[in-house]
């Protein structure tokens, strides 16, 4: 019987445009690093379709009261931590909303715990820890598509009821993956072989970042291109409720402060009590109402925001 060759995923190919990296000047291995960077966006783009549905899917999760858990390890398993981790400033949502789950624990992330991704059952016993639910969805997040922590862990979520998807930027694991919704941009080998924190990295964030900031868009977090709904829990953040008050009303710096003032902070409270010409505790019934949309909240008597 002729035994089967191994086929090595794309993120382990070398990359032969940087084959003699080493010879280049600094000039030109910067170079060299941009245009391989600049094909991770185009191939985030052929993916649209399929993160438009992540984003439906998560959305339709969150309003039935579920929640969103990334699971990785490495550099994959970072990415959703961080993305996890901006949610609550950005969004004004809780912690528990969105989770990151990584190989090896918090040690892990500013620490290489390498070998922690090799255990199934680790990433199954971190789904059980997390008492993930059928109405939460678990992100699968593997640059080589393969990572047997990550498997493990999509595999315990698909048994309980869980929604799936799996991001990776190899094309020879789709196959083998356990996930409802695939995302694969194929950016091809790195610069340096196998260093998955560089094109893979960089098209794991965009998508993260495109999945989390759809679904709360489409939640009524954003209104225009405002954060609406951030917590002001530093000084830059208090700066930037109070420019979007005075930006969305046409009132005062120190009119607008007032305002938030009464409004105890919150932004989107404010906005509606300005154009409602209403107090706090109507402001939020208004809100409720509206469910949290700000655009419908405003609206009076048929007129359009």
């Amino acid at each position: 019987m002729t035994k089967r060759r191994k086929i090595l995923p794309t993120t382990e190919l070398r990359n032969r445009a940087s084959e003699n990296i080493d010879r280049l000047s600094t000039r030109q291995i910067v170079d060299l690093i941009n245009a391989e960077d600049a094909l991770v966006p185009k191939a985030v783009a052929t993916q649209n379709k399929q993160i438009a549905a992540a984003i439906d899917l998560v959305v339709a999760r969150f309003k039935k009261g579920g929640r969103l858990f990334y699971v990785g390890a490495g550099t994959s398993g970072r990415l959703g931590v961080l993305d996890a981790s901006e949610c609550p400033p950005t969004f004004g949502v809780p912690p528990s909303l969105v989770q990151g789950i990584i190989a090896g624990g918090r040690r892990a992330l500013v620490r290489s715990a390498e070998g922690a991704e090799d255990h199934p059952e680790d990433g199954a016993a971190a789904i059980e820890k997390k008492r993930v639910r059928a109405k939460d969805v678990v992100v699968g997040l593997a640059a080589c598509g393969m990572t047997p922590f990550v498997h493990g862990a999509l595999k315990k979520a698909r048994r309980i009821g869980a929604a799936t998807i799996f991001v990776t930027c190899s094309p020879e694991a789709v196959e083998h993956i356990p996930a409802g919704i695939i995302i694969n941009p194929v950016v091809g080998p790195e610069v340096v072989t196998g260093s998955t924190r560089m094109k893979a990295g960089t098209a794991t964030k965009l998508v993260l970042n495109t999945l989390t900031t759809g679904a709360m868009i489409r939640l009524g977090k954003v209104y225009g291109n405002l954060m609406v709904d951030l917590k002001a829990t530093n000084k830059k953040l208090r700066d930037r409720s109070l420019r979007i008050l005075v930006e969305l009303t046409g009132l005062s710096r120190r009119q607008a402060g007032n305002l938030l003032r009464r409004a105890d902070g919150q932004l989107k409270a404010a906005v509606v009590m300005h154009f409602r010409r209403v107090d706090l505790e109507q402001a939020l019934t208004i809100l409720t109402a509206s469910d949290q949309i700000l655009r419908r909240a405003i609206v009076d008597d048929g007129e359009t925001a």
